[in-house]
């Protein structure tokens, strides 16, 4: 039967379904989570950077490159210009020509022009290049020109000697430049393909040190603990640190220790309503036969037995009733209040006389209302209410270390006023008072009593019946001792039917 049980528990796919489940919630590998992620981020980060990088860097490579030619050229113009009128010959010119990578080579000086070495002169040129002083987005602009359009065109270079009004022309071809700057391209790709690993790798040894395996250690716990939530072994424990991760980590176990203490209870209290429902099935049974028993006392002729027979019916009539939604209670919540108009004095009389408050108790109760007091509610629900707070005053009236009153005696008064359609009930005591751990949980079950082995169960059903009537229940701070609760309960509201039938039957 346990086994069919937990079959019927199994999710489509029967336990290999409930492995994939748990497959799926586990982190797929070091690089398949946030480490993973995180890695090529970071690649890809500085693959970016090294491209923005990457425009100035090539611009000025190729300036660099074409400085260094009309550098070579002017060396070799300044010595030609110095054998003049001596005309170089031809062969030499080519020489020339040759080691500085140009075709023609022009020296500038004095406002004039002079061709000093050319061979296979060019009739024109495709582009123009002054390096005296260019701007850094035209020398980008001109880089990724050359990179993207050049190798086989014509270009003219010139630009000054040194620091001196002398200047150098030079007519090349610009293959030799494009090589240079693929050649340095792809160096600077490789570089950056290095760089960017080699940071990524840190990043990722860093990262996944101080962080993930701290997010992987909690998210280990949760599932751990989502498997066996009462094994105290899977409750997490941090490493005492001070970041955001240690602090969600303390939240964590904070977390965990409060549900296991939840499920405890929890736990306790299904065990505690069976053993209630299987009390109460007998105490039923009993409370009837000793309700038949009690019916036989109204024809006995004995004074005192014909005074005390009506009370003990009722007081039994209510056990009964009560042993009856025990269960109703246990499953779900109160029956909804069967509301009516009822004397509150009579009612307070019940209670007086169902907790046996007279001159041989010690406690004087008192009751301040008039006698014609009227409060739409539910009498057997009102009774369980007023009851259950004198019958704490009591309790903590006859307890160790009560304190009297200021004439010296113990006393409890409920009193009431009824303000326009809502009754203020008032229940007083001169007791030691509430003690702040039961302040609170003021209104939970089994954490909210005020005394060694209270079950706070009294509060709780005072509260939710209160609350069924559409009022409120609180506790009063007073300056003296004691403790006070107010309760208020409105009437219902009348409909106009009702009001319009009630008219008629009046007239």
């Amino acid at each position: 039967m346990q086994a069919h049980d937990q079959g019927d528990n199994l999710p489509p796919g029967g336990a290999a379904g409930t492995e994939a489940d748990k497959a799926e919630q586990r982190p797929s590998g070091k690089f398949g989570g946030l480490t993973g992620k995180l890695l090529w981020l970071t690649v890809v980060c500085i693959m970016l950077a090294e491209v923005l990088i990457f425009f100035p860097s090539v611009a000025a490579m190729r300036l660099r490159w074409l400085d260094e030619r009309l550098n070579a050229a002017a060396a070799a113009a300044i010595v030609i210009d110095g054998l003049q009128p001596v005309e170089l010959p031809r062969a030499l010119q080519k020489e020339t020509l040759e080691a500085t990578g140009t075709k023609a080579i022009v020296l500038r000086k004095e406002g004039t022009s002079r061709l000093l070495a050319t061979t296979d002169m060019p009739t024109s040129v495709d582009e123009q290049y002054d390096l005296t002083n260019v701007p850094a987005l035209t020398a980008i602009s001109d880089a990724l020109d050359t990179l993207i359009f050049g190798g086989n065109r014509m270009i003219r270079v010139y630009g000054p000697v040194q620091d001196t009004n002398t200047g150098v022309e030079v007519v090349m071809k610009d293959k030799h430049l494009r090589n240079a700057m693929l050649v340095y391209s792809r160096n600077v790709f490789l570089l950056s393909i290095l760089i960017s690993l080699f940071t990524a790798t840190l990043v990722f040894f860093a990262i996944n040190r101080i962080l993930i395996r701290p997010i992987r250690k909690l998210t280990g716990s949760m599932q751990q603990f989502s498997s066996d939530p009462e094994n105290p072994q899977n409750v997490f424990v941090g490493d005492g640190g001070r970041d955001e991760l240690a602090v969600a980590g303390r939240h964590l176990t904070s977390m965990q220790m409060e549900l296991q203490k939840t499920l405890k209870q929890q736990k306790n209290l299904a065990a505690l309503g069976l053993a209630v429902s299987k009390i109460n099935h007998d105490m039923r049974n009993i409370l009837a036969s000793a309700q038949l028993m009690s019916d036989r006392l109204v024809d006995v002729d004995d004074p005192m037995v014909k005074a005390f027979a009506p009370k003990l019916l009722r007081t039994i009539d209510r056990a009964v009733g009560y042993t009856t939604e025990v269960l109703s209670y246990g499953q779900a919540s109160e029956a909804a209040p069967r509301r009516r108009r009822i004397r509150l004095f009579d009612l307070t009389q019940d209670v007086k006389d169902m907790l046996a408050i007279d001159a041989q108790s010690g406690i004087e109760f008192i009751e301040q209302m008039g006698p014609e007091l009227e409060v739409d509610a539910d009498s057997e629900q009102l009774f369980r209410v007023i009851h259950n707070l004198c019958r704490n005053a009591v309790q903590a009236l006859n307890g160790q270390g009560a304190i009297r009153g200021p004439d010296g005696g113990k006393r409890i008064t409920v009193s009431a006023q009824r303000v326009g359609s809502v009754v203020s009930i008032i229940v007083d005591d001169t007791g030691p008072g509430m003690p702040q751990k039961a302040r609170q949980n003021l209104f939970a079950a089994f954490r909210g009593s005020a005394r060694s082995g209270g079950t706070g169960l009294g509060l709780a059903i005072a509260r939710e019946l209160v609350l069924a009537h559409g009022g409120t229940i609180a506790l009063v701070e007073k300056p003296s001792v004691g403790t006070q609760f107010r309760i208020e309960i409105p009437d219902r509201p009348v409909s106009l039917d009702d009001y319009r039938s009630r008219a008629l039957q009046e007239k």
